[in-house]
């Protein structure tokens, strides 16, 4: 079985993650995405959350599996027999970091980087500007899956 894992933070998923997990669906047996608590940064959704929300919108997808993890995903790869990562590039600077890391878990665990380049449509997209644009009371319709975007609002409203 062809298995694969997508780890991020996903402060919260938006359409070009969505995008990342759905193309890979298409390729693996079974695609685990991977939701991280990252100690080092605020987060508006708390893991619990964000893997309920990432369930609810992968639900059409039978071979998609969504978890947490603490720590580094090259121990959650061994400890969950999976042998590469998929991460999903917008930009150059994107690739600069995601390369390092890459060549880091390969190195100390033989875990394998592949890269997809995001749909043009969701090249400027990220969890911080939907946040942000939300937070001013702009429209994410078109950066967030739609239960997502009802949650993000009642959270910015306080609710």
């Amino acid at each position: 079985m062809r298995r694969v894992v997508c780890p991020g933070s996903f402060d919260p998923v938006t359409n070009g993650h969505l995008d990342i997990v759905s193309r890979a669906a298409q390729l693996y047996d079974e695609v685990v995405v991977a939701v991280l608590r990252n100690p080092n940064k605020q987060a508006l959704f708390t893991v619990d959350e964000r893997v309920e929300m990432l369930r609810e919108v992968t639900k059409s997808h039978d071979n998609v599996t969504v978890t947490r993890f603490d720590g580094l995903i090259v121990d959650f790869c061994r400890a969950n027999d999976i042998s590469a990562i998929i991460k999903g590039l917008r930009a150059v600077s994107d690739f600069d970091y995601e390369m390092q890391m890459a060549q880091m878990n390969y190195s100390q665990a033989g875990v394998e980087t592949l890269f997809m380049t995001t749909n043009p449509l969701y090249a400027f997209l990220s969890s911080s500007l939907a946040k942000d644009f939300a937070k001013y009371g702009g429209d994410v319709s078109g950066l967030v899956p739609s239960p997502v975007a009802d949650r993000l609002a009642a959270r910015l409203r306080g609710g």
